[in-house]
């Protein structure tokens, strides 16, 4: 049994370790000009992960190095170098579950979410993908066309990837939804991250299954991956397990997948991985990470013993991640992998304007707000945004409460009217409907047929006219409209901006998205190794167990 040394050994230096009394088996052997004493020295010597750290006291005198090898104890009383602790090298690729590495075709249990609005765009899909780090492209809210060209552009880039593509929930119109998959199943994209889903619809059941098949060994094959991000264990259950048969028997009937795949359907689950979404920017329900990670991943495994899938579903997690200490808290809660998304939206390659950039590089952990969004407006869900610089997140909750209220837009105060058109709108209501007629007479013809009929519809139509136009305008660097930006955006991002505070990476100018992921990874690794130290008695100074991004890695 060993007892608590109540002294600490220390050194001028600052370290201290805190040992247990027991016989020691062994020690180190090398020359000891490889021992560093002296603080920039100790901080190289703990920084070079791929070789393994000792921790050694020779005369009282604590040090470290990464050189030399450990050998069996012969003669206690004749040594005189005592090593205290060891350490074996750590990479980045060892975080997580391997199997995502080697099913996706990455270096990194690490992968950037889809922003919509090409946010997370082809750039940036790109960049990341050539260095096999998997990216979602951010095709929400993009028209059919414009999401067909960077379909061809990434592919072309890309041809034998890494790379995703986002299916977004689309309630309010699933033709939307089903435009998407046609392309997807047409240019053969293998990977989809579905987001934002309340139930499972015959879209995102059609990718899955039409990707099914048998190999030569009668093997069932997965050829169309899903990556399905979730914050409710009700949603995650139903990526968790099979396609519904109701859902199948339709899709048979419309001839869209075959019987045999019908079958292998019921064998597989919806998703191969699963995304735990936390506290996030967008769509989220603010969960918090260290609630709600552990829940969904009891789920997972509640849900593997019933089905006993041959390959277990993996659970990452997002939101909220964006420095090394939140990714390793991450991986230490059983993160197969994880996902950053504000963050990258400062980054170069991002789609956002440059004004946007600078107003994220400045946000703080207390700069973001819930606010209604435009897609799912009738249905009250909201998204997390960013407040400062921007009055959009109180303008389009006072349309909501509008909404609420009134049953047409007739029946809004004429005082109430005015100021949407003078602050909000920045044109009389008749113009903005017409607007919104001519591009639903051109896009959905049957909604515009229900809105002529339904006065709320119509006022829910002229509402989601400016809620919708916003982020364009912040993506776009829309002038003149700068106060009226939707920002999509979690506390990350401010906990991002703290963490870079001082660096290179403190400027907008500076942040690239592969630079981004290594810094993240390697500082994973690197916390990860002083967390080991001290939980075997090592202390050190403060200064000695930060991770900053000193200079680009890539």
């Amino acid at each position: 049994m060993t007892t608590l040394e109540t002294v600490l050994n220390t050194h001028e230096n600052g370290l201290k370790f805190l040992s247990w009394t027991t016989q020691p088996t062994q020690t180190w052997k090398g020359s000891l000009d490889y021992i560093a004493f002296e603080k920039n020295a100790i901080k190289s010597k703990l920084f070079t992960l791929d070789k393994p750290c000792h921790i050694v006291r020779i005369n009282g005198k604590i040090g470290i190095t990464n050189d030399g090898y450990l050998a069996p104890i012969e003669d206690t009383a004749s040594t005189q170098l005592e090593l205290l602790t060891s350490v074996t090298p750590i990479h980045s690729q060892q975080f997580g579950d391997p199997s995502f590495l080697a099913f996706h075709g990455v270096k990194y249990p690490y992968m950037t979410g889809a922003m919509a609005g090409g946010i997370a765009s082809e750039d940036m899909v790109i960049a990341l993908g050539k260095e096999k780090i998997l990216s979602s492209f951010g095709a929400g809210g993009l028209p059919p066309e414009r999401l067909e060209a960077a379909i061809k552009t990434i592919q072309a880039a890309l041809p034998n990837g890494p790379y995703a593509f986002n299916l977004i929930h689309s309630p309010n119109d699933l033709a939307i939804e089903r435009r998407a998959v046609e392309l997807y199943l047409k240019y053969g994209v293998r990977t989809v991250e579905a987001s934002a889903f309340l139930d499972l619809t015959s879209n995102i059941v059609y990718y899955r299954v039409a990707g099914l098949s048998l190999n030569a060994a009668n093997q069932i094959e997965i050829k169309n991956k899903v990556v399905a991000k979730i914050s409710r264990r009700e949603v995650a259950a139903k990526f968790l397990q099979p396609a519904p048969p109701r859902i199948l028997q339709e899709l048979l009937q419309q001839g869209l997948i075959t019987e045999l795949q019908a079958n292998l359907a019921s064998k597989v689950p919806m998703a191969d991985d699963i995304t735990v979404e936390a506290d996030s920017g967008g769509h989220t329900d603010n969960r918090p990470l260290v609630c709600l990670l552990p829940s969904i991943i009891a789920l997972r495994d509640e849900i593997q013993t019933q089905y006993n899938y041959s390959i277990p579903i993996r659970i990452g997690v997002a939101g909220g991640i964006g420095t090394p200490e939140s990714a390793l808290a991450g991986f230490m809660m059983g993160a197969a992998y994880i996902v950053t998304g504000s963050i990258n939206q400062s980054c170069v390659e991002s789609g956002a304007s440059e004004y946007t950039k600078k107003l994220l590089a400045q946000a703080e952990m207390a700069d973001m707000i819930m606010a209604p969004a435009a897609d799912m407006f009738e249905m009250g869900v909201k998204l997390q945004v960013l407040k400062r610089g921007t009055m959009f997140p109180m303008r389009a909750q006072k349309l909501y409460e509008l909404y609420r209220t009134y049953d047409s837009i007739e029946e809004i105060p004429l005082a109430e009217k005015e100021k949407l058109e003078k602050q909000i709108f920045r044109k009389t209501i008749a113009e903005v409907w017409e607007g919104t007629a001519t591009y639903l007479s051109q896009k959905n013809p049957e909604k515009l047929g229900k809105a002529v009929n339904n006065p709320k519809l119509k006022m829910a139509l002229i509402f989601r006219w400016y809620l919708g136009l916003s982020s364009r305008w912040a993506s776009a660097g829309e002038k003149g409209r700068e106060v009226d930006y939707q920002i999509w955006c979690g506390p990350a991002m401010g906990s991002f901006n703290d963490w870079v505070k001082g660096s290179y990476l403190a400027e907008p100018a500076n942040r690239h998205v592969v630079d981004v992921a290594d810094q993240i990874m390697k500082g994973t690794a690197f916390l990860y190794r002083i967390q080991s130290l001290k939980m075997q008695g090592l202390q050190l100074p403060n200064d000695y167990t930060q991770y900053r991004p000193e200079s680009r890695l890539v």
